[in-house]
């Protein structure tokens, strides 16, 4: 399914609180951006238990029940966890990855909030979540039926939301702080192929493993731990950033002229953090246009020269993706400093191509 309008996930509880207790909803998003905790936190705040059903792992039987004879006739009795007698919160996640039969077992009770003789009672709410077939997660189409009967929510990974939320929530302070100023790192696509990508439920895991370890966690661990659950671009940066933390170096050092660039070998994966760090530092200051630009400016755009020169000695594919265009090959920085930067470092030019 498509999203035409998508909401971060500070607007889930107000929009369930008007629609999941009136109708039942369904919640797409990518793997790992939090839709099943929301569910569990809204629930909470209605007072109701949630009772997850997880549409991969069931059977129509599940559902349906068994058969029993009651006065010469079958009757089948709906499994406990979801015959209750209190109202509750129904969250059928991964409903969307259920075989068809397990779909059409659940129509009764998205559709008339009933299986078999019995009925939800009375304050209960059905919610639904999955991925989407985009997200190369394991999803299968649902009947049209099924869709009309229920309310999309579209839901997107939100950096502003998650920071919130994990600074009261003993996120460690590396995540933290990485994020902040890394706010794009918090999620990425998932990957075609078979590898670890970030998003805010892997850089929880991340967390959980920091705080494990604590502080005599060494360099080659922490990079099992970042490439164990991150995009490799993501952990290759987080690491350079500890690596900052631990010793005191960073790219404001630089820029003043108190440190130079790390030229190291052993100390790559730093540079390329540093130079990251760089070309945000560049993409904030630099004005789009040369014309009336401040004595400040000037200085920045002078030393953001310089600065490139010593770069590309030490690397020049490190400091070509310091002026590298973005994913859809559209330049960052100012055209005016792209080609002062051609005209007096052209192999970077060169190497671009």
């Amino acid at each position: 399914m498509q999203a035409a309008v998508t909401v971060t996930p500070a607007r889930i509880p107000d929009l369930l609180l008007g629609l999941a207790t009136v109708r039942p909803v369904f919640i797409w998003g990518a793997p790992g951006i939090g839709k099943s905790s929301l569910v569990r936190d809204f629930a909470e705040s209605l007072g109701l238990e949630c009772v997850s059903l997880l549409g991969t792992q069931l059977a129509p039987e599940d559902l349906i029940g068994v058969p029993q004879i009651r006065d010469g006739r079958s009757v089948f009795c709906p499994p406990e966890a979801i015959a209750r007698d209190e109202p509750y919160c129904l969250f059928l996640d991964e409903l969307n990855a259920a075989t068809p039969d397990v779909q059409k077992a659940f129509y009764s009770l998205i559709l008339d909030r009933r299986i078999g003789n019995y009925e939800l009672p009375k304050g209960s709410i059905v919610i639904g979540a999955g991925n989407r077939a985009t997200d190369n997660a394991l999803a299968r189409p649902i009947a049209s039926a099924l869709v009309n009967r229920l309310t999309h929510i579209h839901l997107e990974a939100s950096a502003k939301d998650w920071l919130t939320w994990a600074a009261n929530n003993g996120i460690h302070p590396w995540v933290l702080d990485h994020l902040t100023d890394r706010p794009d790192h918090l999620w990425s696509k998932p990957p075609k192929t078979e590898e670890p990508f970030s998003t805010p439920r892997s850089w929880h895991m991340l967390s959980d493993a920091l705080h494990s370890f604590g502080r005599d966690l060494d360099e080659e661990t922490l990079k099992v731990l970042a490439h164990g659950t991150l995009t490799p671009v993501h952990a290759t940066a987080f690491c350079g950033y500890v690596k900052i933390v631990r010793s005191q170096f960073g790219i404001e050092a630089i820029i003043k002229g108190d440190a130079r660039w790390p030229h190291r070998m052993a100390e790559r994966d730093l540079l390329y953090y540093l130079a990251e760090s760089f070309r945000g530092r560049l993409i904030k200051e630099l004005p789009v246009s040369k014309e009336h630009m401040s004595a400040n400016g000037r200085q920045t755009a002078y030393r953001a020269k310089s600065l490139l020169v010593q770069l590309a000695e030490i690397s020049v594919e490190v400091a070509q993706s310091v002026i590298a265009s973005d994913a859809d090959g559209n330049p960052v920085l100012p055209a005016w400093f792209l080609v002062e930067a051609a005209r007096d470092m052209p192999r970077l030019v060169e190497a671009r191509r």
